[in-house]
């Protein structure tokens, strides 16, 4: 299990980038930023959002995979503020990066979701179903065909649902905690 005290060492987007990107990387990861688009539902869904919820996520400013997606979560965070969204260097933590190995492989973004408390709710990464089946489809047809139809193929759009959709999940987890719940008197 990822110990919580690693959450106080990974540092907020900006500082995660002006410390480990170049101004090359700082200029994906904001392009990307710029593009995300959130829909009125998506913002009401995270406007909606009541449980505080530590988001870690070991990431490489280097890294394409991250560049598409971590910008993703802060727009999240500017719609959820009870989102507090963090970025630990994959290179810089090896004991991370140990823990969080995918398939037996150093993958990032790891997104690891605790509680207000520093539990352990639920991992996530390190690309969503909709990347998969977007890669998978030149090997197999049937298995990379998109299951929900996006707007005119929009890549970036099924990439934002599959991550809010793993968002959600985590805040229902946590709205409907009965440890929560006494503690929040709701």
């Amino acid at each position: 299990m990822l110990p919580f005290t690693l959450f106080d060492a990974a540092l907020p987007y900006a500082e995660f980038l002006s410390q480990f990107g170049t101004p090359a990387d700082r200029q994906r990861w904001d392009a990307v930023r710029a593009a995300v688009a959130l829909t009125d539902d998506q913002r009401a869904v995270l406007a909606a959002f009541t449980r505080r919820t530590n988001v870690l996520v070991l990431s490489g400013a280097w890294c394409g995979d991250c560049a598409n997606n971590c910008p993703i979560f802060e727009r999240f965070a500017e719609v959820a503020p009870v989102l507090d969204v963090r970025y630990l260097d994959r290179d810089a933590h090896p004991d991370a990066q140990a823990e969080l190995r995918i398939n037996g492989g150093n993958r990032v973004p790891v997104a690891v979701f605790f509680s207000e408390d520093g539990h352990e709710v639920a991992r996530y990464g390190e690309r969503t179903a909709a990347d998969y089946r977007r890669m998978v489809s030149a090997v197999d047809g049937k298995l990379g065909r998109e299951l929900e139809p996006t707007a005119a193929g929009d890549h970036r759009a099924a990439v934002v649902a599959d991550w809010l959709r793993e968002f959600v999940r985590v805040q229902c987890v946590l709205r409907l905690s009965p440890r929560l719940r006494k503690l929040h008197a709701d």
